[in-house]
């Protein structure tokens, strides 16, 4: 799953298309800055009309009150870093998925207890992939998705798929400065476009 922030509506909705040319159908819009929700409105409507098969939901949503803002602009999903049981409740009201972030087997089971599917391992580079495979030994329904620390590389892929991982966020390393900086919308799509096939291989 791309992730990315940027408060250029053109440029978010050229991040979107040339995602969606690769077949990635799935994006999390993080929620940074000054009026992120102005930007993501649009972004949203965009999708709607130009983008149809596109999900789109936010990241970094702390409370509750923002979460129900993004759930009025269409989001799809919510995201965040660490679990927040108000906006899972939020979440569940309109039955949207909420991927908390968690880090201890006690945050992972209150989070399933509240309806969470799949939840969000943040920071992955501290955790690793040895934490997800020690998780579901004993808990092999625990849907686990490593953000932070995840990169394009195939050894990078290869260790967070082979212990469990169900999905993967993909930051920095796949829409990162050059590609916002120089609007590479060419060289983002070959990017999602090999780590959606690389990513399909791994988990066959």
């Amino acid at each position: 799953m791309p992730l990315y922030y940027h408060t250029d509506v053109d440029l978010g909705k050229d991040i979107l298309r040339a995602c969606y040319t690769a077949g990635g159908r799935l994006l999390e819009f993080t929620n940074r800055g000054d009026f992120a929700h102005e930007t993501f409105r649009d972004l949203r409507l965009f999708a709607r009309t130009e983008l149809p098969e596109m999900v789109l939901g936010v990241g970094s949503i702390t409370d509750a009150a923002t979460a129900a803002l993004y759930l009025q602009l269409g989001a799809d999903f919510i995201v965040s870093a660490s679990l927040r049981e108000d906006v899972a409740l939020i979440c569940n009201r309109r039955k949207v998925p909420y991927l908390p972030g968690c880090a201890s087997l006690t945050e992972i089971g209150r989070a399933e207890e509240l309806g969470c599917e799949i939840v969000k391992l943040f920071p992955g580079s501290v955790y690793g992939p040895e934490f997800i495979k020690a998780v579901r030994g004993p808990q092999p329904w625990t849907s686990i998705m490593p953000t932070g620390g995840v990169t394009t590389e195939l050894d990078n892929l290869t260790g967070w798929f082979e212990a469990g991982a169900v999905c993967v966020g993909l930051g920095s390393s796949l829409i990162g400065g050059a590609v916002l900086k120089n609007r590479d919308m060419d060289g983002l799509t070959e990017a999602v476009r090999g780590a959606l096939e690389t990513a399909k291989q791994l988990r066959a």
